[in-house]
């Protein structure tokens, strides 16, 4: 067999101006970053919130945000269902912003009486969690900046592995993982052998960080503001597997650009019959806590992820 040397030169022009586009998206996207960086965190904060609030309502994605927010609050009318949409693309846009003075804006001393930007509910849980010799799971969702709660945990010390998935940009993601390696203990991409380098971590006795709100096409069968989805057992398994404390942890914004971290008291996990952890069980408690969350600060949850594949539906 010998290659056609015509399909060889097109698939390597595709391919490079696919690279030049990822490129080009993620030196714009740096620079606008760096631009901001010029100003004052505040301003610059309510700036992207601005922006995105006007730019996202004409973007693919805020059809995709409506129809989620529809099924999910059947009950609210279409005045409410708008309100909360271009809420949230306001917190997108913070979100990037944050991202940029992240080192100013985490101010939280636990040595500290006072307040500033960051104020952290359930300090006593932190600390317990420093002195324990059993191994633990702390789970979040993508509400509040989310970002923040590894910034925490490592202010107290609290090294814990953080399951995270790159960027699809390979630029952005590079920067990212560069940027929170710095800022928030051991990373650990998602790919094929996360869950082996997680594991190790908890049999040597450690914690672990994950996200249980994203998709997954190959995930335990469960509901979500009662319509079906898939969820990532992974949680569940190792919690099976090396008998873990599981913790739920969020970040709340709050006005004037300031946060409340809160650290939960710990979960029992349900179990089956044979008195393992139950998995499609686990699955969906952690779907309800989620809920739980969202329904209280609706417009602080990425409404744009498709968590119920309906893009796919469609």
């Amino acid at each position: 067999y010998r290659p056609d040397p015509l399909k060889s030169f097109i698939t390597r022009v595709v391919l490079k101006a696919r690279q030049f586009q990822q490129w080009l998206v993620a030196y714009l996207i740096f620079a606008l970053l760096s631009v901001l960086k010029l100003f004052p965190a505040d301003g610059s904060i309510r700036f992207a919130d601005w922006v995105m609030r006007r730019i996202g309502p004409h973007t693919g994605r805020h059809k995709l945000i409506l129809e989620n927010l529809r099924k999910a609050f059947p009950e609210k009318d279409e005045a409410e269902i708008e309100r909360i949409a271009i809420a949230s693309w306001g917190h997108i846009g913070r979100l990037a912003a944050e991202y940029v003075f992240l080192d100013e804006l985490f101010d939280f001393d636990p040595e500290a009486d006072s307040h500033g930007r960051i104020e952290v509910e359930g300090v006593e849980r932190f600390v317990t969690l420093l002195d324990r010799d059993r191994p633990f799971i702390v789970f979040t969702a993508h509400t509040g900046n989310f970002e923040l709660l590894p910034v925490a945990a490592a202010s107290f010390n609290l090294h814990v592995s953080v399951l995270f998935r790159p960027p699809n940009n390979p630029y952005i993601a590079k920067k990212v993982f560069r940027f929170r390696r710095k800022r928030m203990g051991d990373l650990v991409p998602s790919h094929a052998g996360s869950a082996f380098a997680l594991a190790g971590t908890l049999e040597q006795g450690g914690g672990v960080g994950v996200l249980v709100d994203q998709k997954f096409k190959r995930g335990t069968h469960s509901s979500f503001f009662g319509q079906a989805v898939q969820t990532n057992p992974l949680l569940g398994k190792l919690a099976r597997q090396f008998d873990c404390a599981i913790y739920p942890a969020r970040c709340i914004r709050l006005p004037n650009n300031r946060f409340r971290l809160v650290l939960e008291d710990e979960i029992t996990l349900p179990r089956n019959e044979k008195g393992a952890i139950d998995i499609p069980a686990t699955a969906q408690v952690l779907n309800d806590k989620v809920e739980s969350w969202v329904r209280e600060y609706p417009e602080q949850w990425l409404w744009y992820h498709d968590r119920w594949n309906r893009r796919k539906r469609g």
